[in-house]
């Protein structure tokens, strides 16, 4: 009698078992990062710099996890980030992200470039989600879409900055990653912006530098908020002169994200660039971070750091690989239960009371170098 296998305790585990489950082309497309993957290491080490000083003697029998957002009532501080492409990883793709979202008390930013209609996505979600948006060469593309998200719900756009040009992602040249005949690019379905042009290497990096707007500038924030009444995020900010400038430029909200280290190697992690972030806007608007989170405690350094919520985006696809809709919420419960725990174990009640007196950067000397 054979048994069955122990299911994954942690989300490093369903990574492991997701790669069992994907074509090898499909796991290296979600894994992977650009060039040497320095930042994509580095967006994991980043959080291993940061140690916890704890604090005792704290009735922690009640922990809140809940958020308000944008308008939206979150019940824990994660949303699920845009990640392309789901029904690669199971064939309910975004829907079923969409719907443990929903389960979750939390949302999901569908992708501009999902195997799913956005009102497909909205009837799922069947609540609050929020629509992450590329600006096309073609700017009435984009008004279009702008226009079909804005009105099956979303309430927010999350307007990606990072990607003018593609990073070299090495191992989709190897692959020469493309999409099955039977999945297309759902939201652009009927014209040519629902498949990649045929060519040598990644199919998708000859896509993004046909229909991607390299020339996009500021005057692009501007633009997308004449044309949308819900509030604008931008997503992809690391500098803190970039993070002003955002806040001059009337945006909603910031999401500091270096693409998950897909874009620019050698790129500042995002826990590192979150507090400059954070200082820079000086609670005049919300500041997310992405990148690297595998833990609970994960999480509180980067709300102690001063972000408002984080968005995860490789577990879930884990998650979704594994086991559809429940590995995706079962990812989301395990984030749950270990931020809870780690909210009892620092010494606090809510997730609104962290901050940066919470935190040692192990990276500097904790005693003067002569005593």
């Amino acid at each position: 009698m054979t048994t069955a296998p122990n299911p994954p305790v942690n989300l490093s585990e369903f990574e492991i078992a997701a790669r069992e489950r994907l074509d090898p082309m499909v796991y290296d497309y979600y894994a992977g990062g650009a060039e040497d993957e320095v930042t994509l290491r580095a967006n994991r080490a980043g959080y291993e710099r940061f140690m916890l000083r704890p604090r005792v003697l704290v009735d922690v029998s009640a922990i809140d996890l809940e958020i308000d957002l944008l308008g939206q009532h979150l019940s824990l501080p994660v949303l699920l980030a845009p990640a392309a492409f789901q029904r690669l990883a199971h064939t309910d793709g975004e829907l079923a992200s969409a719907r443990a979202a929903r389960s979750a008390g939390t949302l999901l930013v569908a992708s501009t470039v999902s195997t799913h209609t956005v009102e497909q996505i909205a009837a799922a979600a069947d609540g609050p989600f929020w629509f992450q948006l590329y600006v096309f060469r073609d700017r009435e593309i984009t008004r279009a879409i702008v226009q079909r998200a804005e009105a099956c719900g979303a309430r927010a756009l999350c307007l990606t900055t990072s990607v003018p040009v593609q990073g070299k992602r090495e191992r989709d040249t190897r692959s020469g990653f493309r999409l099955p005949p039977d999945i297309e690019i759902a939201n652009f379905s009927g014209s040519e912006q629902a498949n990649f042009p045929d060519a040598q290497g990644s199919r998708l990096e000859a896509f993004i530098n046909r229909e991607f707007d390299p020339s996009m500038t500021w005057d692009a924030v501007a633009w997308l908020r004449s044309i949308t009444s819900i509030p604008v995020l931008l997503k992809g900010i690391l500098s803190p002169e970039d993070a002003r400038l955002a806040v001059e430029h009337g945006v909603d909200g910031l999401i500091v994200s270096n693409h998950g280290g897909r874009q620019l190697d050698a790129c500042i992690p995002t826990i590192l660039a979150l507090p400059e972030v954070v200082d820079a806007v000086d609670g005049r608007i919300p500041v997310l971070v992405d990148g690297g989170i595998r833990r609970g405690t994960d999480i509180v350094k980067a709300l102690a750091l001063g972000a408002r919520a984080v968005l995860i985006g490789r577990p879930y696809l884990w998650g979704l690989a594994v086991g559809g809709q429940q590995g995706v919420e079962t990812v989301i419960a395990q984030l749950r239960a270990e931020l809870k725990r780690a909210l009892a174990l620092v010494g606090h009640t809510s997730v609104a009371t962290l901050d940066r007196s919470l935190l040692v950067d192990a990276a500097r000397p904790a005693l003067p170098d002569h005593m």
